[in-house]
């Protein structure tokens, strides 16, 4: 009897980007990889070693490709799973969006089905609404989003190969549930203003290649202002990279995780960033990740 493998690599993403406050995505070179095949009772391998996601009632792979079992009208018998995860959890980098985007190319794979947009976000937005994690992750590169209540608007923005992203990634978890307890239900016209202002540059800038504009077109007013109270030292590391060549410099999604944008200097800058947690007492370490262009790949072997 044929025996069906699927693995599914999937990269890591940054969302927001500073003003893209739940619009802009951007995949990097960073992945996790899930490795699948029927059994009968579920069994899952993780390394490094992780006892929550080893708990098939925590992880977020199983749960979709049993929806997606399911959905077809059959019995969902079990499967063993070996995932790598590279991308750290509750970090802002976009973890739980992987296993999402790998379940759903998994479940459509081995029920031979095409995935069109509308069935992927029919799926993916039962377990995570957000289109600026999830994109990206499936389709790589810098991704501009937007929900209705009905349909999901994106478009695919060329992004600049000279610049590379550092990401520094402290010590210490941080849920999106938390980091979005602290944001405020309004907000003044004149912030609205001033990210519609800076989004739309940051656009133009990565277009004309005027990386000279990206560090006040990564400023914020509607999200980083509320949560830096849940980073130490928010305000020195986005400094030190600065000060050390960078060409912009935000929050990484949600966070914990911190993001530079840059040209050359990257050892530099990811040490400042790193020296900046840790004079608050804080151990991170940083990672000279590219932009990953092509997103998830699937790949089934027959034995």
């Amino acid at each position: 009897m044929t025996k069906k493998i699927v693995k599914v690599k999937v990269p890591a993403t940054t969302a927001n980007l500073g003003a893209g406050f739940d619009t802009f995505g951007l995949a990097l070179t960073l992945y996790n990889e899930f490795e699948v095949e029927e059994a009968d009772g579920v069994f899952i391998e993780s390394y490094p070693e992780n006892e929550f996601l080893k708990n098939p009632e925590n992880n977020l792979f199983i749960k979709v490709v049993k929806y997606l079992c399911e959905a077809e009208g059959k019995t969902f018998h079990g499967a063993k799973l070996k995932q790598t995860i590279n991308i750290p959890v509750a970090r802002g980098l976009g973890s739980s969006a992987t296993a999402i985007v790998a379940g759903i190319l998994t479940g459509f794979a081995v029920h031979k089905k095409p995935l069109t947009d509308e069935e992927f976000f029919k799926v993916a937005y039962l377990f995570e609404p957000h289109p600026d994690n999830l994109l990206p992750a499936w389709k790589g590169g810098l991704i501009a989003a937007l929900k209705t209540e009905d349909k999901t608007y994106y478009s695919k923005i060329d992004f600049p190969q000279e610049l590379k992203a550092v990401v520094v990634i402290p010590d210490f978890e941080l849920s999106t549930e938390l980091a979005r307890s602290v944001l405020p239900k309004e907000i003044p016209l004149k912030d609205a203003v001033f990210n519609i202002q800076r989004a739309s540059l940051f656009i133009r800038a990565l277009q004309e290649k005027r990386f000279d504009l990206l560090k006040v077109a990564m400023e914020d007013r509607l999200h980083q202002p509320y949560r830096k109270s849940l980073i130490p030292n928010f305000d020195k590391v986005i400094q030190y990279a600065y000060d050390s060549g960078a060409v912009g410099a935000s929050l990484s999604g949600a966070g914990s995780t911190m993001l530079a944008l840059a040209l050359d200097n990257f050892d530099k800058i990811g040490q400042a960033m790193v020296s900046a947690f840790s004079e608050a007492g804080i151990n991170a370490k940083y990672l000279v990740l590219d932009v990953d262009t092509e997103g998830a790949k699937v790949e089934i072997i027959e034995k």
